[in-house]
């Protein structure tokens, strides 16, 4: 009867740590550049040992892919949550402002972030990876909600990526403007041109 609580506590001690490792590297690669951070000056910077490091990260590139890794899982699990009945294009964008909206939270570090992302070429191509595999998921979900076979039907897939392809090109704009523009704003621009696509569900 104990063990469950003690579980428990050490899973969130164990999600402390990891954001805290989290949270100071992703400070540090943002301001002084992805290839000049160390990983001890990461563990410096977390007041952790390296050993404690690589218990939960295998390099500093996996920093960044697990939190490009969570923003795929809130896309994900936002368009699962959305009703049914809601039109594709409500829902898909309510899935990828997710992400956005959390930028919009915390703008000064997200944006360094993005930054940092988009303008380093090793993180820029897992991202890219990131996102076909957020393309597969949503293309699977996409269909189940309508009805239709995933590997036959060209719908899920086209429209998944028609909603990833807004989601990056607002993710440009906003990180190009330095965050001057509001990504709840260009993201409803961007789906008013898509949504005619998306809503045409044969």
């Amino acid at each position: 009867m104990i063990s469950r609580p003690e579980g428990s506590l050490a899973q969130r001690k164990r999600q402390l740590v990891a954001n805290e490792l989290t949270e100071a590297a992703l400070q540090l690669l943002a301001r002084n550049g992805f290839d000049a951070v160390t990983i001890d000056e990461i563990v410096t910077a977390a007041g952790v040992s390296k050993r404690t490091f690589f218990r939960y990260f295998a390099s500093k590139e996996d920093v960044v892919v697990q939190f490009l890794a969570d923003m795929g899982t809130g896309i994900h699990a936002e368009l699962a949550a959305r009703p049914v009945e809601e039109r594709p294009s409500v829902s898909l964008r309510h899935a990828v402002r997710v992400p956005l909206d959390a930028c919009a939270g915390h703008s000064g570090r997200a944006l360094r972030v993005v930054q940092l992302i988009l303008r380093t070429p090793a993180l820029h191509a897992r991202f890219l990876e990131r996102q076909a595999q957020w393309r597969d998921e949503l293309t699977a979900e996409l269909a189940r909600r309508q009805g239709l076979d995933p590997d036959t039907d060209l719908y899920p897939r086209l429209a998944a990526g028609m909603a990833l392809t807004a989601f990056d090109a607002v993710l440009q704009r906003w990180s190009g403007s330095d965050a001057a523009e509001d990504p709840a704003v260009l993201i409803d621009r961007a789906f008013a041109v898509i949504a005619p696509a998306l809503d045409a569900v044969a």
